[in-house]
């Protein structure tokens, strides 16, 4: 006889049982809700792609991270999907008849070869909203009007949208000087501010090997308060590329003045950095202010990685919901209403015996016929052990239908919480159910 397999699952990925589904399903449930009321619509896309679809497009960095695949037959480089902004600007690419602006979402897994630990995993899913097809910063305004819906829908209150422009970004480092082989760590290193604070970042840019003059000229611009846009413009007023990305965020803003958004949940921040190498305009970043957990979406404009797959570039812009920190987060807070419970089962129906498995049967299929999540006790082994069962699985009532009930067509109704009993007529369970138990 062979050695048992000891079940397990493989370094960095995990099985999600069923309450803890539940809770994804809701948050999942009302993200799409918003999603779709905004005009998305949903895609989806296969887990593999070809290996060189998504080469190149994420950086060295990211790029040691994806996992790839083999096929027996070794036809085709194929790897895992690494995220879902290169499928979706595969699929573009590929079906030029798709009606633009496109609008699309989708919510699904990826998979990158991470290092696994506490809040990190190789499997995870992502949550993507794009505009394929608009040049306006009214795309852009829509995606954190969007933003902020989905967070107020879920129940968030303290948090704020951070929002930069990669054009300012960019001339922040012709305006101090900067060589562009230098540029890369010094964006990394204004990410940082927040973390390592203005000391810290002088000292990492010194590291770097940064000349003090391009360090002091850099952070008298990152240390501007948000919003600043007058200041910016009096300093970097004689550098194109900041111009630019300052005229966008300042549509940004008028729109998203009309756009009904709290002003206290979006700023523009010139020290926020987006870390993927394809965004080219407007960045945006959410993080939650009380409390501190960090950024819950990232995402921005990204108008030529499409060009990569085709002769022409179709400006895009969209956010990615960091939708396993935000469960997380909902579920270390109980965020969740009160109504997702345990169980999908909103009733058990007993078998009081043999004799009546046929009558239990018909009340089960009735009220599932009505739109009632009932269960059915499969063995009839005696009402205290399926009683037991129900209270185990945290059902909330349970129908017992003994030879004296079906004699009267009546059903006993048993709220298993309380232990409270009402005898109902088996022809109007469902009725009485909808008035509420």
């Amino acid at each position: 006889m062979s050695p048992k397999i000891q079940p397990r699952v493989p370094r960095g990925m995990r099985d999600i049982l069923p309450q803890k589904m539940l809770q994804r399903q809701y948050v999942i449930g009302q993200v799409e809700k918003v999603f779709q009321r905004f005009g998305f619509e949903p895609l989806q896309t296969p887990v593999l792609e070809l290996r060189e679809m998504l080469m190149g497009k994420y950086g060295e960095d990211a790029e040691k991270l994806i996992y790839d695949a083999k096929h027996r037959e070794g036809k085709e480089d194929l790897s895992l999907r690494y995220d879902l902004t290169v499928p979706l600007t595969r699929v573009v690419a590929m079906y030029p008849e798709l009606v633009k602006p496109f609008k699309r979402y989708q919510i699904a897994p990826v998979w990158r070869a991470e290092r696994p630990q506490k809040g990190r995993y190789r499997e995870f899913y992502q949550c993507d909203a794009d505009i394929v097809g608009s040049k306006s910063m009214l795309a852009d305004a829509e995606i954190v009007t969007m933003i902020y819906t989905v967070l107020e829908a879920l129940g968030f209150k303290s948090f704020v949208t951070k929002i930069n422009n990669r054009k300012i970004l960019t001339g922040i480092g012709q305006y101090a000087g900067a060589p562009n082989e230098m540029l890369g760590g010094l964006y990394r290193s204004i990410d940082k501010l927040e973390k390592i604070g203005v000391d810290g970042v002088r000292e990492e840019m010194a590291k770097a090997q940064i000349p003090t003059k391009v360090i002091d000229r850099i952070m008298e611009l990152v240390a501007l308060p948000p919003n600043a846009f007058g200041e910016l413009r009096e300093l970097m007023g004689n550098v194109p590329a900041a111009m630019d990305g300052l005229d966008e965020l300042e549509q940004l803003a008028t729109f998203l003045g009309d756009s009904g958004v709290p002003r206290a949940n979006y700023q523009f921040d010139f020290s926020m950095v987006r870390g993927l190498a394809y965004y080219t305009g407007p960045i945006y970043e959410t993080v939650v202010t009380e409390p501190k957990i960090g950024s819950l979406t990232g995402g921005g404009r990204y108008d030529e990685l499409i060009g990569l797959f085709m002769n022409q570039s179709i400006p895009t812009t969209g956010t990615s919901f960091g939708i396993e920190r935000i469960i997380d987060v909902m579920d270390e807070l109980a965020m969740y209403p009160a109504s997702i419970g345990k169980t999908v089962t909103q009733v058990f129906v007993t078998v009081f015996n043999r004799d009546l498995i046929g009558v239990s049967m018909r009340v089960a299929n009735a009220l599932r016929a009505a739109g009632i999540n009932a269960e059915l006790a499969l063995d009839a082994d005696g009402l205290g052990k399926q009683l037991k069962y129900a209270a185990a699985k945290a059902i909330p009532f349970a129908l017992i239908i003994g030879p004296d009930e079906n004699a009267a067509q009546q059903a006993t109704l048993r709220d298993l919480a309380s232990g409270e009993q009402t005898l109902i007529a088996q022809s109007e369970l469902a009725n009485a159910w909808k008035r509420g138990t």
